[in-house]
């Protein structure tokens, strides 16, 4: 069964290709343009995962336990996760899938997340993410918290992303419409490589491959969902210590991002190897050290934290998201400059061009 995490995986990497679809890109949006259109599609994705997840647990499939919550750990993790991504170009999801469309400043940022996630998660860097995690509250749901029944989030979250998409369609459609190139195939063909992917559909896509990972994961004896952080550090750990029992599902997941990723590029005809100039290989491999970093303390990045943790409604999930996304926020006039961060035009990465890597 935890071959099924490569199945999974690869149709991850693919939709997040096709898709463009970049947590990074969405944050910063938010800083660089004041415009919400990739946010808003994240939030779908959390909007269907958190219907799928209670509706898996109301059946008994999945078990959702709230347990502590490492309030310390969520806010600094989340802010050196936020903080990080805008340096290496991408969250650990982002990474992995430009990675596989052949940008080596991905692979310059991939490795070093994988690296200190590792060391913050198994080996010199222990004690501090413990320390961090042992500030605890004790309760670890929002809705525990709240004392409701979690469908109610579930309807209040479904509705409120419902008004925002609805919001964000019309200011879509007085919009001039792109001039669209004769299709040069038909078919399943030209919807998998040739047709672009629209943000929402893509949104609703990954969303329903969170869903079908649950009770996959659960199959294999992981009990979770879609998870990026410690399936990267067990591979490093896997080879320093050979210990096979380290690759689990979710390692295979994070390879199958990688494969579909470059099936998806290779396809529609956008893979290609792009070596970065100096600045970005240090940018690069800055972002990716303290990506690990902030991921390993946060308890998680932006699948495990900012999307499955919070459609399960996790005061972890939830207040790294924000933390996140405040990190981006500090990040952006030192990478971008404050006058172009003033001025910019959206940065959601553009096919056939070279993106911050």
């Amino acid at each position: 069964m935890a071959l099924t995490g490569l199945i999974i995986g690869g149709l991850l990497g693919f939709a997040l290709q096709r898709g463009r679809f970049c947590v990074t890109g969405a944050f910063r949006d938010v800083w660089l343009t004041k415009k919400t259109r990739w946010l808003t599609a994240f939030f779908i994705t959390i909007a269907v995962q958190s219907v799928g997840i209670f509706a898996l647990a109301a059946a008994g499939v999945i078990s959702l336990t709230g347990g502590e919550f490492p309030w310390l750990a969520a806010i600094v993790g989340g802010l050196i996760f936020g903080f990080a991504i805008v340096f290496a170009g991408g969250c650990a999801t982002g990474t992995y899938y430009r990675a596989g469309e052949g940008l080596i400043g991905s692979w310059i940022a991939l490795v070093g997340y994988a690296v200190t996630a590792a060391v913050m998660k198994f080996g010199a860097g222990t004690p501090v993410t413990e320390g961090l995690r042992s500030v605890t509250a004790p309760v670890g749901t929002l809705y525990e918290f709240l004392g409701i029944n979690p469908w109610v989030l579930v309807v209040v979250l479904v509705a409120g992303t419902g008004i925002a998409v609805g919001r964000q369609l019309r200011r879509d459609g007085a919009l001039p419409r792109p001039v669209r190139l004769p299709a040069k195939h038909t078919g399943l063909r030209h919807l998998l490589f040739e047709r672009p992917w629209g943000a929402f559909s893509t949104a609703v896509v990954v969303g329903l491959i969170g869903i079908i990972a649950f009770p996959l994961s659960y199959a294999s004896g992981r009990p979770s969902g879609l998870g990026i952080t410690t399936p990267s550090a067990n591979i490093v750990g896997y080879l320093v210590t050979g210990d096979i029992a380290l690759i689990d599902w979710g390692v295979w997941l994070v390879v199958g991002i990688l494969v579909g990723s470059f099936i998806a590029a290779k396809g529609s005809g956008e893979f290609r190897l792009r070596v970065p100039d100096t600045a970005t290989i240090l940018r690069s491999s800055l972002g990716g050290i303290l990506m690990g970093v902030g991921a390993a303390i946060a308890g998680g990045c932006t699948i495990g934290n900012a999307m499955v943790g919070s459609a399960s409604f996790t005061l972890q999930g939830w207040v790294s998201f924000a933390a996140m996304l405040l990190g981006t926020g500090i990040a952006v006039p030192l990478v971008f400059g404050r006058r172009r961060a003033a001025t910019s035009t959206p940065v959601t990465v553009p096919r056939q061009t070279t993106p911050v890597a």
